[in-house]
């Protein structure tokens, strides 16, 4: 069968890697992938994976090229994409694709929606208040002593919430977001929630509009700087299983969000296919959503895939055809960590076209797998071309030792610039 994957990051490397293991495809595209994906070989075949210039965010370019090449799957890797409605187009057309339609991605376009739907349907979440004006969005922040999270309504790529502790920063975040307009258009409105506290993991779970079959526990890292510091990310590492809950424990959690979350979708209409990922705080009270993700998490994608055992191809095949409930998903009992290299300077202005070297030596450690984010090829060489530029991915029997790979691996890159995390994985590995 024909693949045409959306998408150019660390994600859609990710994606591309473990589709093309799967024995179905024997021809893919990647619109516009990178440098790692150009470097990619079905296992069917050995025919490389071909990218394409063509922007996710191009929707009518996209449709021409299916229209052209006519893939039997498309898989849609980018927020935005989705959120611009490629998967209800490609249908309209007859065109198999996975991924959310417009209205189910309403849960990461708008938080506004997400958390609104959240209170209708009984899903444990944060207090909060969604505001279209200054004034009213100050006063309510300082109603919670201006601890809170502001969030832009919008996508911002992973970036647009500000955490603030006291009512002069809160009044500052909602000043940045609406009137400064740092998120852009994102910004419109804003969602404040009250900042709890606990231990945030990532869950994700595969859906076919009527099952959702949950993923083992991850953690991400969003801000730039150990110790959790510094500015929001899109996510400066991750590694997967997180040790803060028993497989018992993931199931509960998994049943106190989901099964509303099924049954509000069923109740308003909604016909999820695709990916639901709940940013999740453990509290004290129980688990809290901090917000919803309608597609794989990046750079959890790095983590999962790199742990899954089943055929992704067969798995996307039978989310879009509604068949999950008789599939089980199977995993690999090793441990997985990643470790993003970034651009100096992100998640502010950083420089491009920085030359990157040892990426053939890190790919060639065993159990360790370069992914590439941000990058592109220019006069023979990879280079930076984004913030995020590589996700440097180990798993190992352990998390120590899967952790210890991953920088081993981070030790062999260099470009001008690099900046990451050194304590990915430090929160599990204390407890």
């Amino acid at each position: 069968m024909k693949l045409l994957v959306i998408g150019s990051g660390g994600r859609e490397h990710a994606l591309v890697w473990k589709l093309a293991q799967s024995p179905h495809p024997t021809r893919m595209w990647c619109a516009p992938g990178n440098a790692g994906i150009a470097a990619e070989r079905l296992a069917s075949n050995v025919a490389l994976v071909e990218c394409v210039p063509v922007s996710a965010e191009d929707l009518p370019a996209l449709l021409d090229f299916a229209k052209r090449e006519r893939p039997d799957l498309t898989v849609v890797g980018p927020d935005n994409s989705l959120a611009a409605g490629v998967v209800d187009l490609f249908q309209a057309h007859g065109f198999k694709i996975w991924g959310p339609n417009q209205k189910a991605a309403q849960f990461e376009a708008s938080k506004a929606f997400s958390q609104d739907f959240m209170e209708r349907h009984g899903i444990p979440t944060a207090k909060s208040g969604t505001f279209a004006e200054p004034v009213a969005a100050k006063k309510f922040a300082a109603s919670l002593d201006g601890r809170c999270a502001v969030k832009a309504d919008g996508l911002a790529l992973g970036k647009g919430v500000l955490l603030t502790t006291n009512v002069r920063e809160a009044e500052q975040a909602v000043d940045e977001i609406m009137v400064s307009k740092a998120f852009g258009a994102a910004g419109q409105r804003v969602v404040i929630q009250e900042l709890i506290e606990g231990m945030e993991i990532s869950l994700h779970a595969l859906c076919d509009g009527k099952v959702a079959k949950l993923f083992p526990t991850a953690q991400d890292h969003k801000r730039a700087l150990d110790g959790d510091a510094g500015l929001n990310t899109g996510g400066m590492g991750t590694y997967s299983p997180a040790p803060f809950l028993t497989d018992t424990q993931l199931t509960e959690v998994g049943d106190a969000i989901l099964k509303p979350w099924l049954r509000g979708c069923a109740a308003d209409n909604i016909d999820f296919r695709g990916l639901i990922y709940p940013g999740v705080m453990l509290t004290k009270s129980g688990p809290k959503v901090l917000e919803f993700n309608a597609r794989f998490g990046d750079p959890e994608t790095q983590v999962y895939l790199t742990r899954l055992e089943s055929d992704l191809v067969e798995l996307l095949l039978a989310s879009c055809e509604g068949r999950l409930a008789g599939i089980e998903l199977k995993w690999s009992t090793a441990a997985s960590v990643c470790v993003v290299m970034a651009s100096g300077g992100y998640p502010g202005n950083y420089a491009k076209e920085k030359v990157i070297t040892g990426i053939g030596e890190a790919d060639a450690l065993p159990g360790t797998k370069v992914f590439h984010a941000g990058t592109a090829l220019k006069d023979g060489h990879v280079v930076t071309s984004g913030g995020r530029v590589l996700g440097l991915t180990a798993w190992r029997p352990t998390l120590a030792a899967a952790r210890d790979a991953a920088y081993a691996a981070v030790d062999k890159i260099r470009f001008e610039g690099a900046q990451f995390r050194r304590d990915i994985a430090a929160k599990a590995l204390r407890a």
